[in-house]
């Protein structure tokens, strides 16, 4: 059984009325029980269920943050690189990161260095964690002769503009006394003096590309302290504190580089480590959906299909201003191409909003069911709805 809406003008164009039909599948993760490839592997067995005569294209995506090494990896191929890195409390911790087939390009998510997930709940502070293992990442990377490094920030635990990363990679920051400050929130205020002489001279002919959809500032109401860091542990006295940090520390770094950090959009994101690479790199902010989905040519793809699935673990009045929904829906409106939705929950609000803008709106889960259960039983769910909508499609029009 179907849970959701679909339209009654359920009709898809095929090619010549026989021809085998195209589905696009361009899912989002279910965070918490599926990643965005598991997700496409689970629609897939409930189309195959019902026919073989179907073209499936999987296109796992990920918006420029966790889950953007995996879908690229799936996408484009490449090689997976691990090594041993500084986690966010300081230890150590296994990380990888992908070379793509150019030999040139590395795609790196932050969150395998500086993750929320790496920090237990009760050590939790963004004060006091670091970005150094992001910098050892970018290091790596460049010393395995990569010339671009595409960056992927978000879920991070930290808040400390870039400091951690920019002294991995050979910057130096001194406190008044000129002693040497590690690189972490507590030392944004500390900053007075910044030595650049030792960074590695490697990365002037790098290009550094951070992906991210996060428009906030550095620091005020709406900066990265304020409005992300009570999210990774910090309370109302580390919000004001760190805040100040990353006011001082832009201050510091224009003083420096003459680099006006804090008017960059975006800045404020992932504990403002953007700030600190634009200014000591050749970097810049760019939106991470767009990014992945040019890496994967997402518009041709969505152009040649007949169907296009997406979705994510939750949809509500918010789903269609996020990241990958809304990026793979403009560009079905753009090639008119029907568009279904599939989602762990559903919020009542959704149904209206979205009854018009979609092909269809369907709920996984079938019945009653807590929330600890679905996240467990999501693959087959996925499955079993999947084959329900191939079954409706196929019977009635092929």
């Amino acid at each position: 059984m179907l849970y959701g809406t679909i339209k009654s003008d359920l009709r898809i164009n095929f090619k010549g009325g026989l021809l085998k039909l195209k589905i696009l599948l361009c899912p989002d993760s279910f965070k918490g029980s599926l990643s965005s490839h598991e997700v496409c592997l689970a629609i897939k067995r409930g189309f195959l269920r019902c026919t073989h005569d179907v073209e499936i294209v999987e296109k796992p995506v990920a918006d420029g943050g966790e889950g953007t090494i995996e879908a690229l990896y799936y996408g484009l191929g490449g090689r997976l690189v691990k090594t041993e890195i500084t986690g966010p409390l300081w230890e150590k911790v296994n990380a990888q990161y992908l070379i793509l087939d150019d030999q040139k390009t590395a795609i790196i998510e932050m969150a395998q260095a500086a993750g929320l997930t790496l920090v237990p709940i009760q050590k939790r502070n963004p004060r006091y964690t670091t970005t150094f293992g992001v910098g050892e990442l970018v290091n790596n990377a460049v010393k395995n002769g990569c010339k671009k490094v595409i960056l992927a920030i978000g879920g991070s635990a930290t808040n400390d503009g870039g400091m951690g990363a920019l002294a991995a990679l050979g910057v130096k920051f001194y406190d008044e006394n000129q002693k040497l400050l590690p690189g972490m929130g507590e030392n944004l205020l500390k900053v007075q003096t910044i030595d650049t002489e030792g960074a590695e001279k490697a990365m002037n002919e790098v290009e550094i590309l951070i992906a991210s959809d996060v428009k906030n500032s550095l620091f005020g109401p709406e900066g990265a302290a304020s409005v992300y860091a009570p999210q990774k542990g910090a309370n109302e006295e580390d919000v004001f504190f760190l805040d100040k940090g990353l006011m001082h520390f832009s201050k510091v770094i224009r003083e420096k580089t003459g680099k006006e950090v804090d008017s960059i959009p975006g800045s404020g994101a992932a504990g403002g480590i953007g700030a600190g690479f634009c200014g000591f790199f050749n970097a810049q902010i760019t939106s991470g959906i767009q990014l992945i989905m040019e890496l994967l040519n997402f518009e041709e793809e969505i152009a040649t299909s007949d169907l296009i699935i997406s979705g994510e673990g939750k949809i509500d009045q918010q789903t269609l201003y996020g990241k990958v929904i809304s990026g793979i829906y403009e560009l079905c409106q753009r090639h008119n191409k029907p568009l279904m939705l599939l989602a762990g929950k559903i919020e009542e609000e959704a149904y209206s909003i979205y009854g018009d803008k979609v092909l269809a709106l369907c709920s996984i889960v079938n019945g009653p069911i807590n929330e600890n259960e679905a996240f467990l039983k999501a693959s087959y769910l996925l499955e079993n709805v999947s084959y329900n909508i191939a079954k409706l499609i196929f019977r009635n029009f092929i």
